[in-house]
């Protein structure tokens, strides 16, 4: 067996290869993230630019209500004043640049900077998402902790089947149910709006029960493998009580996967926020994101998709760096 002096020794060796390799991997992870938003800008350019219709025209008949054809004129003032009569590679590298910059131009709808744009939608889909990430987090852990919890097999099997039922059930589909028994039938909350905290509950709820349909499922067959593992059985044996087992040791284990499948549920939250938002009439940047590809507000949409996979790389990234918390059997790099 070495000395101490040979362990502490072994142990200096070992720090600087480790900060290192952790430096390594956070390096890694960064470019990554880049990866994932030039991505993101390029294909939501890509599919903008082979819409079959001219963003110009779009632009006069709103400006007109709608009432009267496109001059040919102003149509071809705005192409130019837009940049959209250069080439098609010359307009993608001129727009990457100065998002690169930050620069995301002016809105083609509003005539406003598109930061100015999103930065007055944003606290309200903030505050939703959120609250529906937070409380559908809540609600998934609570329905596998119950469901590995409880004796009775009716009862248990019922809670392992409402994962599915919840990840089958249409947004639009809870809101509307939602809407329909606590605005109009109950009437305890509103139905519309963006004003008070009573507004923000049925749209919160109507995201976290599909965001807690894969936390809870994955999260309940982690447990259930856990509580029948070697470990647990030795547990048992030398009398330590089943809630303690689940909730001290099986819980530990089971959260790393359900720690993951949080940091990707960011995504589907923000998806999920064009639904929701535009099912209760509340201002944010999901239908900022709807009107805007209605309107074929180019700047507008690609700001918005480079903000969202920014917050989707920046969640993923901090979920890596989590997990050495939570369990310090896993280390970075």
């Amino acid at each position: 067996m070495p000395d101490t002096e040979t362990r502490a020794r072994a142990r200096g060796r070992l720090a600087p290869r480790q900060a290192s390799g952790q430096a390594r991997y956070i390096v890694r992870r960064v470019y990554y993230a880049v990866f994932v938003v030039w991505a993101a800008y390029t294909i939501t350019w890509l599919l903008l630019f082979l819409i079959p219709s001219n963003s110009a025209e779009v632009m006069l008949r709103n400006i007109s209500g709608g009432n009267s054809a496109a001059d040919r004129a102003a149509v071809a003032a705005l192409e130019h004043r837009y940049g959209l009569d250069r080439p098609p590679l010359e307009q993608y590298l001129t727009l990457l640049w100065r998002a690169v910059r930050g620069d995301f131009g002016t809105s083609t709808a509003t005539g406003r900077p598109v930061i100015e744009v999103i930065g007055q939608a944003l606290p309200s889909t903030i505050q939703l998402g959120l609250a529906g990430l937070v409380l559908g987090t809540f609600l998934g852990l609570g329905i596998a902790l119950a469901a590995n919890a409880v004796r009775t097999p009716f009862l248990r099997n019922l809670l392992f089947s409402l994962p599915p039922l919840f990840s089958s059930l249409p947004a639009f589909f809870v809101g509307l149910l939602l809407v329909q028994a606590f605005a109009f039938g109950l009437k305890i909350v509103p139905a519309a709006g963006t004003g008070s905290t009573a507004h923000l509950v049925l749209p919160a709820i109507t995201i976290a029960i599909p965001a807690s349909a894969g936390i809870a499922q994955v999260t309940a067959k982690s447990l259930y493998v856990n509580l029948r593992s070697p470990y647990a059985d030795h547990l048992r044996a030398k009398g330590v009580p089943h809630r303690r087992i689940l909730l001290t040791h099986a819980f530990r284990n089971a959260v790393i996967p359900a720690t993951t499948l949080l940091g990707m549920s960011i995504g589907g939250v923000l998806a999920g926020t064009v639904v929701v938002e535009t099912v209760f009439s509340r201002q944010g940047l999901g239908r900022l994101m709807q009107s805007s590809v209605t309107l074929q507000d180019i700047p507008v949409v690609q700001g918005v998709v480079v903000f969202s996979a920014v917050l989707y790389a920046v969640a993923n990234l901090l979920v890596d760096l989590v997990y050495p918390k939570i369990d310090p059997r896993i280390s970075i790099g």
